[in-house]
């Protein structure tokens, strides 16, 4: 799965730009706030429909624009069901204020958004990763649902289905803190349509940590040299309760509460350096090591996806550096994009891990393809 060519028309401070891309390593040096990550942000909004980093499409548009448009054309996509495999397919977003986005595969609009997810797998990492570690349990959960979602396709209808489910049970449950003599036979309905959905979500959810702590162990020694020893563990009140009679025991502490206490919407995972928790006892380099390794791993679970690195060498001793470079430029993964303000230093190391290497320079949202000397 590649990108070979994107083209950009007003997208945040991006005013126009066509770049045709290496297969393997495309590098955007540039100072911060110059665009590197809105290149990057394009790429995941052709992937998942939306950008990385804001809900609001409009926020997206350049200021003073009244629409945007973000295209790419890709080799590798899976086909149509009515069609045989083609040698290169666009992928196209247009944005307009006051008007549903438009996202289209080839000429033909999609209906629901969901249906265009996995098809284009891609991984990011970024600054924003951070919160892995430093924020709640659903920074974790949406990883794992980031993960699962590309490549099961049950597995996002089962979340989808379970999530409404939730939210509709926890709007009840406001309903009738207020109203003691209130029927509760609609909270039944919702509390057994959504045990279904989440055993699916929990058994599958529990499957992939089985295959990814391997993989993830592997690229965290691969990138320390073995300085460290880490795992994770899948956190979940499945473990232990039928959910069915959870939701009816805790029904009582839930009118009180006004949400559900019980179910997968819980889950979490643990995340453990030689034994101790990472939050407590990682450095800022292993912490952000952890996260890229745990990040990594996901590409490799994905097969080999679009793999987007935005900014992740600060902090980062330069073995270590030297060491993810030559890792995602392995065989074991596939088209790599990454962002840095040290042109020189990261440009070399780029183009000594891969013959094929782009480099672009990113100066005020105006991208060129740097020659080096």
């Amino acid at each position: 799965m590649t990108i070979n060519q994107l083209h950009i028309l007003n997208y945040r401070n991006i005013l126009q730009a066509s770049l045709t891309f290496s297969d393997k390593i495309n590098a955007f040096i540039g100072l911060n706030g110059q665009g590197k990550t809105n290149v990057l942000d394009a790429i995941y909004l052709l992937s998942f429909t939306k950008s990385a980093f804001t809900s609001l499409d409009s926020q997206n548009i350049t200021h003073g624009c009244d629409m945007a448009l973000v295209q790419g054309v890709y080799t590798g996509i899976r086909p149509m069901p009515d069609r045989t495999e083609e040698e290169c397919e666009q992928i196209s977003c247009g944005i307009k204020r006051g008007v549903k986005k438009q996202f289209r595969r080839g000429q033909k609009d999609y209906k629901r958004l969901i249906d265009h997810i996995g098809l284009i797998p891609l991984v990011m990492i970024s600054p924003e990763d951070n919160a892995l570690i430093g924020e709640g349990s659903e920074e974790r959960r949406r990883f794992l649902d980031s993960v699962i979602s590309q490549y099961d396709r049950a597995y996002l209808e089962q979340l989808t289905r379970y999530t409404s489910l939730l939210k509709q049970r926890n709007s009840l449950l406001k309903q009738l803190a207020d109203q003691t003599d209130a029927e509760l036979n609609m909270l039944e309905i919702y509390e057994q349509q959504m045990v279904a959905p989440a055993e699916v979500v929990f058994a599958k959810r529990q499957e992939f940590i089985d295959k990814f702590i391997p993989l993830f162990q592997d690229i965290y020694s691969t990138i320390s040299s073995g300085a460290e020893r880490v795992s994770l563990r899948y956190c979940s009140q499945l473990f232990d309760r039928d959910l069915g009679e959870a939701y009816v025991n805790t029904r009582q502490r839930d009118l009180i509460l006004g949400w559900t206490s019980q179910g997968i919407h819980k889950d979490d995972i643990e995340m453990l350096l030689d034994g101790y928790p990472l939050r407590q006892v990682g450095s800022q380099g292993q912490q952000k090591t952890y996260v890229i390794a745990m990040k990594l791993a996901q590409a490799l679970m994905l097969g080999k996806p679009i793999l987007l690195l935005d900014d992740i060498f600060d902090r980062l001793d330069s073995e270590r550096v030297e060491r993810i470079l030559g890792l995602v430029g392995s065989e074991r993964f596939g088209q790599i994009f990454l962002t840095d303000t040290d042109r020189q230093h990261l440009a070399s190391l780029v183009q000594h891990t891969s013959d094929t290497a782009k480099v672009f320079q990113v100066n005020g949202g105006v991208i060129t393809e740097w020659e080096p000397m």
